[in-house]
């Protein structure tokens, strides 16, 4: 038996034992990320978000983690339960707030269960789930979310847990000694392609370069957050990232984030922010104040590959949703989710929904084998 502790501010636990329950470096998951996001105001009760996070403790020792929030809406979660919600509130029932096991803002498979790589893990990943479960009846709420799990996790929830799954486009190195030879890879049309985009954005004049963000200025962070809520805020949606979490980005994580940047003269015009991990780079935003042809593809996947490839890491999973990304070198990987909803009677009919779902999945992921950019086989990851 543990000590169950649900915690409201990840301040709360200590940060040292939180990372050593991480089974991998992914970034997004550790202590220092998700500090920065609740110290510089992304995490707001007024947007939907309320740290919940669980811990569970022998003694005083945390043995167990997961990050938690209650949610009072479904933005920045990036698997879509908007249609369960309305069917939910038409019926009579209250869907928000809700419980997710995730990271908020982020589209990135990694682990939701810290309960790091020993012999004990699967038992304490199934504890946390059952605890989980447990907070939703305390509090009466109406459903649990785990979103973008780990294949290693997925055996902690059982059948009374509904399944999901999407697709997402990742680069998978293969053993590429540099760009020129990823490109001989391709086919020779999307060759063609990629060669002609990256010589659009060569006759531009602006000066293109990566940049650790432990060398980036407070001066220069400021123009890449302006970027980045403008950009958002141009094609309508809520740019939830301040311009101090882009200033705590730096400082917490040093160059493990990465800046893709375009120049014109000494004025960032276009930026694209990545994440690097110990051997995964995962692209995040995109802001752009000019537009030039083909800067966009430049900055977010083409100088992500390169840096990839020079620092000799395995894939490259540049964020959600996107055909446009398989011509580019990017391939269909699914990603999972688990849901708990508390109603017998609304988890059956979500069920018998998600039924049809799956099939329409299973159908595009067939037609999008059908379209690999690459002149033979498949690279490793990509759905059979």
């Amino acid at each position: 038996m543990y000590d169950i502790r649900f915690h409201a501010a990840i301040a709360e636990l200590p940060a040292a034992e939180w990372d050593s329950l991480r089974p991998d470096d992914n970034p997004f998951v550790s202590h220092a990320f998700l500090a920065a996001l609740e110290a510089t105001g992304c995490i707001r009760h007024e947007w939907g978000w309320q740290a919940h996070h669980l811990g569970l403790y022998e003694g005083d020792t945390l043995v167990a983690a997961a990050p938690l929030y209650l949610k009072g809406n479904s933005h920045g979660e990036f698997v879509f339960d908007w249609s369960w919600a309305s069917a939910w509130e038409r019926a009579g029932g209250e869907y928000y707030p809700k419980l997710l096991n995730a990271v908020p803002y982020s589209p990135v498979t990694g682990p939701r269960l810290l309960a790091g790589s020993g012999r004990h893990a699967a038992a304490l990943r199934r504890a946390l789930v059952t605890a989980m479960r447990g907070e939703v009846d305390r509090l009466g709420l109406s459903s649990l979310h785990a979103n973008f799990l780990r294949d290693d996790e997925l055996p902690a929830f059982d059948d009374a847990w509904l399944a999901r799954s999407d697709v997402q486009f990742h680069w998978h190195n293969r053993g590429y000694t540099d760009f020129e030879a990823f490109l001989a890879a391709l086919n020779h049309k999307k060759r063609k392609n990629i060669r002609h985009e990256r010589a659009q954005v060569a006759r531009s004049g602006l000066q293109i370069g990566m940049r650790g963000g432990a060398s980036v200025s407070r001066e220069e962070w400021c123009r890449v957050h302006a970027l980045y809520e403008n950009t958002f805020d141009a094609k309508g949606n809520h740019a939830a990232l301040t311009r101090a979490f882009f200033l705590a980005l730096g400082d917490t994580l040093g160059d493990a984030v990465q800046l893709a940047l375009a120049r014109d003269g000494e004025t960032i015009v276009a930026m694209a922010l990545l994440i690097q991990g110990a051997d995964t780079l995962y692209g995040r935003y995109w802001g752009a104040s000019v537009e030039v042809p083909g800067l966009h593809f430049e900055l977010c996947y083409y100088q992500g590959i390169a840096h990839a490839i020079r620092h000799g890491l395995q894939r490259f999973e540049p964020g959600a949703q996107g055909e446009h990304k398989l011509a580019r070198g990017f391939l269909p990987v699914h990603t999972h989710s688990r849901h708990y909803l508390a109603h017998p009677q609304f988890r059956r009919a979500v069920r018998d929904a998600l039924v049809h779902e799956t099939a329409s999945l299973q159908a595009y992921a067939q037609e999008l084998q059908a379209h690999s950019p690459y002149a033979h086989g498949r690279a490793p990851g990509e759905i059979a």
